[in-house]
């Protein structure tokens, strides 16, 4: 009997498992030819696996298998790692190199292309045109009427709605796009439709406009001269305009509808929390996404594009890209607001943009790639470079000033709504005014009485001038309900981040982070002299969730505390791992080293030690601790590695290295070095 130590066994299952195993081993190429259905093998091969395994440990012992005779003989040519143990994986690697070439290819032949539902995504939204002035393009609408942009934008801006009457899509959206219409008319926005579909009829356009009680302009755009020149790329697209045509949205309107799916209501509302942030006086949070329809390819006709000039597309540039730190508070050593501050450092600022020292932005593009992955991609598009780089070699035109864009507003208080629960330093830091500080670290009580679910959190320093960065953790009590301990460090992972570029956070539905009641919140606080002695008490402010997360958001290190870095080293590798316990989604990176830092990468390593590149920063920066976060998160699975490079320079070669003839080990001062991959991550 092939079980013999189950006295009775179907026959069926007998003869299919007595074939599974042979087939799998490669016993009876005969039988193997009779089973067509890779699918059908493989549930063949896991049924037997699981009755062999008597002892339930995952995989077969040569004790297990001693009675047969056939799986004796071919232990060791599945045994692919050599333990004396067979695997599920490895029989079913077995299978695969066993079955017949021509049923392998016809398994690839037959292999139908599933397409998957495809909804918004975030985007990088400098790297889609956000940001720039839109010239007042004129055009003619249905009705025969000529008008321009600036005819239609009102207090607010302009809200530009690409549709058709044919494209599904935007046959599920009508309603939509009239009720935005009705309610945000009232509230200073204008509205413009334009149909860039050359093949839907003007009785049919026409039905469609009053059957859905559309008033604003409508263009039929047939032969795109007005749609080519705002870059629409899909059927569904909303472009906003603020009231000096500056683009500052572009994307879906929602997630409701989709290539390959519809939902009852939506889950986001993009556009809808965007013009609502514009008519508070508020700054645009997410400015970018793609918006499923049918694609649109339309080329733009160089001979209309404007001279530029510093009001008109300079200064927007600036606002982009430089203004959030460059600024009157900001953490950037001059500010460069106006026309004047721009003239007078542009040598430094061509220097800087063009070696790509600035903006800060360290992670390698991936030129197959027709969007960036991180959704707050900081580095400059290559149009937008040229652009600069021109501008300032071409006698820097300054232009009209009604050209001008609105001029950003920093708020002074909180970015975030109202703190339900502000944090500070029990006491104030003196920062000195020269040379080193070591880190600070300080301790202060939630006093919570119960668990609290945070929605949205921001750190604020009082003198972001001489903050580098701040680590926030928190730490619940003891089993006693004493002050708990720090355990782990800040190797162990962090709750909440201060770097320049980065203070608040503000998560979608669903997302969450936890404070256990009895907590404290610890802060690690990194100083950076600038000349001037200056005082710091630092802030955490917190909002809490109207109700409990769907999901919890964390963050781990991926750490190696006994790196050994040897003197006189230029490129000095260590690394680190971490292998998932559990399916996971990945939504940020964030590598950390100290000064003789030169190179960080993250690789996954997945079933079969095929390794894929996450992130890759050739030139690592001290300077700046930045964040890496993804438009859309990666799905990983349980028993992938995640592995974390770090390259060195410990030579005289590294002008910030302290002392190139010391051994180098981990340590929490600068002069010490450290290896730690950060990532932020949720349980599916």
């Amino acid at each position: 009997m092939f079980f013999n130590d189950e006295p009775e066994v179907d026959h069926v299952i007998y003869i299919r498992l007595t074939v599974v195993v042979l087939a799998v081993l490669g016993v009876l190429p005969q039988l193997r030819g009779q089973l067509t259905e890779r699918a059908q093998l493989e549930n063949f091969v896991r049924n037997a696996f699981k009755r062999i395994d008597t002892d339930k440990d995952g995989k077969l012992s040569a004790k297990e298998i001693e009675s047969y005779a056939v799986l004796k003989n071919r232990l060791a040519e599945a045994d692919s790692n050599g333990d004396g143990f067979l695997t599920l994986d490895e029989v079913l690697a077995s299978l695969g190199k066993n079955l017949p070439k021509n049923m392998q290819d016809t398994q690839k032949e037959n292999k139908p292309k599933v397409a998957e539902p495809e909804g918004p995504k975030p985007l990088a939204a400098a790297h889609v045109g956000v940001g720039k002035m839109i010239a007042d393009y004129d055009f003619t609408d249905l009705k025969g009427n000529k008008a321009k942009l600036s005819d239609l934008t009102k207090s607010n801006g302009l809200v530009i709605f690409t549709t058709d009457t044919t494209c599904p899509l935007c046959k599920k959206y009508s309603p939509v796009i009239a009720r935005f219409e009705k309610e945000y008319l009232k509230k200073g926005f204008g509205f413009l439709f334009i149909n860039p579909t050359a093949t839907d009829r003007k009785e049919t356009i026409t039905q469609f406009i009053e059957s859905h009680g559309l008033t604003s302009p409508y263009v039929h755009d047939i032969g795109h001269e007005l749609s080519a020149q705002l870059a629409l790329r899909s059927t569904t697209e909303v472009l906003v305009l603020d009231a000096k045509r500056t683009l500052i949205y572009r994307g879906a309107i929602d997630d409701q509808y989709g290539l390959g799916y519809a939902l009852e209501k939506p889950r986001t509302e993009y556009l809808r929390t965007v013009l609502n942030q514009i008519h508070s006086g508020g700054r645009v949070e997410l400015a970018a996404t793609e918006a499923p329809g049918c694609v649109l390819e339309l080329k733009v006709q160089t001979d209309t594009v404007q001279a530029i000039t510093y009001h008109n597309q300079i200064s927007r540039l600036m606002n982009t890209h430089c203004v959030e730190c460059h600024r009157t508070g900001g953490v950037g050593p001059f500010s460069l607001t106006t026309y004047k501050e721009v003239v007078a450092r542009k040598a430094m600022i061509a220097k800087v943009v063009d070696t790509g020292r600035m903006p800060p932005w360290f992670a390698t593009a991936d030129a197959k790639a027709s969007h960036s992955p991180w959704v707050n991609d900081r580095s400059i598009p290559a149009a937008d470079k040229e652009m600069l780089l021109k501008w300032i070699k071409g006698n820097v035109p300054e232009g009209n000033i009604s050209d001008a864009p609105k001029p950003l507003v920093f708020s002074k208080g909180w970015q975030i709504s109202k703190p339900d629960a502000v944090f500070a330093l029990p006491e104030a830091v003196e920062i000195k005014a020269e040379g080193v500080m070591p880190y600070v670290t300080l301790r202060t009580p939630t006093n919570f009485k119960e668990d609290r679910w945070i929605s949205e959190m921001e750190i604020r320093p009082t003198a972001p001038e001489v903050v580098h960065h701040v680590l926030v953790f928190v730490v619940p009590p003891d089993s006693n309900g004493r002050p708990g301990r720090l355990r782990g460090g800040e190797a162990a992972g962090f709750f909440a981040a201060y770097v320049p570029g980065t203070n608040h956070w503000i998560y979608p539905d669903g997302f969450g982070k936890k404070i256990p009641k009895g907590s404290d919140v610890v802060f690690q606080m990194h100083y950076t002299p600038n000349g001037t002695a200056v005082k710091d008490q630092t802030e955490f402010g917190v909002v809490f969730a109207k109700e409990n997360p769907r999901y919890e958001l964390k963050v781990t290190g991926i750490a190696n505390p006994l790196i050994r870095i040897p003197a006189n080293a230029a490129n000095h590798q260590e690394e680190a791992f971490l292998r998932l316990p559990m399916d996971a989604k990945v939504t940020a990176l964030i590598p950390h080293m100290h000064v003789r830092g030169k190179a960080f990468r993250y690789e996954l390593e997945t079933e079969g030690g095929k390794k894929t590149t996450l992130l890759d920063i050739p030139r690592y920066d001290f300077n700046w601790q930045l964040l890496y976060r993804y438009a859309q998160p990666l799905d990983v699975k349980r028993g992938n590695t995640i592995i974390a490079t770090a390259v060195y320079d410990n030579s005289s070669k590294n002008l910030a290295n302290p002392d190139p003839n010391k051994l180098v080990r981990w340590g929490p001062q600068t002069f010490d070095e450290m290896l730690i991959g950060y990532v932020e991550y949720y349980v599916p």
